[in-house]
């Protein structure tokens, strides 16, 4: 089994629970916040000041019931600097810029400019994260490969978690991802990502369901999608949410918690309809009552069924410090 280095035992001990259980709230959104608020406000510009003011707003209502938070630095860091993150929950930073280079039917994954791994470690990140699009058949699959792996060397460098959350998409024309058509081989493609990916020195998947719940709705087919992916990842992996209902993402989090995961990083789910409420108030209050009540389902069920991450790994006493001199080779 592998063994986590002193930064990175450090970093994922830092995300989750004392028991190993991860109750991640994400709120580094960007083009899909701004879409809710251009929504919800019509006519009213939505620059930096409206971005990080909500999520200013869910940082202080959900991160204290977190095990750690994961921000974006465009906007996110502005919750930072208010005190909104305790100081026992958890950093979490994504490195990717929003959206993707490339086409629809082979995505390219691009960093956001000026931002870097390094950084994130300096401002005090336990965690490094990174979204992927990704499908085993791509023409660029190599390319993302090989994106990862040397985002995974930074990390590596910088003794720092490495969380990748693959994406899947469709890749031929015309199919939509939504789509009955997609979700036929979503699952195929959700598993063998995880199979591909975990195993480029990456330390946490932040994994799709895979299946979709919209076509495939036998309980005991989709318990086995998730037994598959929990085979087929060589690291923990937890849920995402992916914008589903909260009622949707409730009833996959009690499966995938049942069938391996060590957790979830949630979202929209939380927080989505709080974001078409056109008064701040209303928001807040939104946030303040169904949000933090969601959350605690969501943290309960997995605190109940979740399997600690920490059993993918090597007991940490056979770590580094387990040996006289080792910090004689630790990397500058």
């Amino acid at each position: 089994m592998r063994v986590l280095s002193p930064g990175k035992l450090r970093g994922m001990e830092q995300i989750a629970s004392a028991r190993g259980v991860i109750a991640v709230t994400a709120i580094d959104h960007r083009g899909s916040l701004e879409t809710m608020l251009k929504r919800a406000m019509p006519g009213q510009p939505i620059g930096f000041r409206e971005m990080a003011g909500e999520k200013l707003r869910i940082t202080r209502a959900l991160a204290p019931l977190s095990t750690a938070v994961l921000l974006d630095p465009l906007h996110g860091v502005h919750a930072l600097s208010h005190g909104a993150v305790p100081g026992g929950v958890g950093l979490i930073m994504c490195l990717e810029a929003f959206g993707y280079e490339g086409h629809a039917e082979g995505r390219l994954t691009a960093t956001i400019r000026d931002w870097s791994v390094g950084k994130i470690k300096r401002m005090g990140g336990v965690g490094v994260k990174v979204l992927l699009f990704y499908h085993p058949d791509a023409p660029v699959a190599a390319e993302q490969e090989a994106f990862v792996r040397r985002v995974a060397e930074d990390c590596r460098r910088h003794d720092i978690a490495f969380l990748l959350e693959p994406m899947s998409y469709p890749i031929r024309p015309g199919i939509q991802k939504e789509s009955a058509e997609f979700a036929r081989e979503k699952a195929a493609v959700v598993i063998e990502s995880a199979r591909r990916l975990g195993g480029l020195g990456v330390d946490l998947l932040k994994a799709e369901f895979p299946a979709d719940p919209r076509f495939e709705t036998d309980e005991g087919q989709l318990r086995a999608r998730c037994r598959e992916l929990n085979a087929a990842s060589p690291v923990p992996w937890v849920l995402l949410s992916a914008g589903e209902t909260f009622d949707v993402f409730q009833r996959l989090t009690a499966i995938a918690c049942q069938e391996g995961a060590s957790g979830f990083m949630v979202g929209r789910a939380i927080w989505q309809e709080a974001m078409a409420l056109p008064d701040p108030t209303a928001r807040e209050q939104f946030l303040a009552t169904t949000g933090v009540s969601r959350l605690r389902i969501l943290t309960a069920i997995a605190d109940a069924h979740a399997t600690p991450w920490t059993t993918r790994f090597a007991d940490a006493g056979s770590g580094p410090g387990a040996q006289d001199g080792w910090y004689t080779q630790y990397a500058e």
